[in-house]
């Protein structure tokens, strides 16, 4: 059965879809099967693996409102991963699901009938504590949270655990935070030292070592419609996305599949 990752945080701008997309990604690159749900009514984890959101048939926003299931809605992106898609439709979900019984466990209870197609679940969620991110921290196992190594980021991360122990003191008791990924750091900045300092004696080894850099490529990668891997993947920013996922499968103890040639190409 796949494990589900939430990757959420409701400052935006931090990196989060880029984490959501190549992670994916990443994951599908070492072999594993993966699914990647984009919670986001603004729907860029979609075109950013290349898929039009406007015309999409069947998106997430009809999964969660029970018109039709996961497996339905589920298109191929060319990076080796299936896509249930998001666009703005998915905004008026929000308003839709106050009247619906259960409402907090509509996207965990459409997951069901798929996870053993899948070895990964990757949920990209808005960047607002409202009920579909609720919906993705209902659904996940664990959360991965990107987080930018500046002052309002630790503020913001505050206010992010605050709402996940209430997640699991009333919604789901096994969630928990799997990683806090480092993102557009920049070495050369004193005040992104001194941050990631401050994550690290706080949350430990929660704080990956990978960081993910300021980096051209993972900037325009979307506009390509690509993950960043795909799009160049001699560059750092695909290097450290892999490094990432590589990270995240030994911390689990699994083993990593051999890469491909873009994994050596990027090494």
């Amino acid at each position: 059965m796949a494990r589900t990752y939430v990757i959420a945080n409701q400052k935006g701008g931090v990196g989060k879809t880029s984490i959501a997309v190549n992670l994916s990604a990443s994951l599908a690159h070492y072999g594993r099967r993966v699914l990647l749900v984009d919670l986001d009514p603004q729907g860029n984890a979609t075109t950013g693996s290349g898929i039009d959101k406007s015309a999409l048939e069947r998106n997430v926003y009809g999964v969660v409102l029970g018109e039709y299931g996961m497996a339905e809605a589920r298109v191929r992106a060319e990076g080796g991963y299936d896509v249930v898609g998001s666009n703005r439709e998915l905004a008026g979900a929000e308003v839709e699901l106050i009247a619906i019984e259960r409402r907090e466990y509509r996207l965990r209870e459409a997951l069901a009938p798929v996870l053993d197609d899948y070895d990964y679940v990757v949920i990209d969620c808005p960047p607002a504590l409202n009920m579909l991110t609720v919906n993705g921290f209902t659904a996940a196992d664990a959360v991965i949270i990107p987080m930018q190594c500046e002052y309002y980021a630790l503020e913001g991360l505050s206010d992010l655990v605050g709402t996940l122990r209430k997640v699991k003191q009333n919604l789901n008791p096994a969630i928990e935070i799997e990683a806090l990924v480092r993102t557009m750091y920049d070495p050369r900045s004193t005040l992104t030292v001194q941050v990631s300092d401050e994550l690290k004696r706080h949350y430990g080894e929660k704080v990956f070592d990978t960081v993910i850099p300021r980096n051209v490529r993972i900037a325009e990668a979307p506009s390509f419609g690509k993950p960043v891997i795909l799009h160049d993947p001699a560059s750092k920013g695909a290097t450290a996305h892999l490094a990432f996922a590589r990270e995240l499968l030994e911390r689990a103890g699994h083993s990593v599949a051999a890469g491909n040639r873009q994994e050596r190409t990027a090494t």
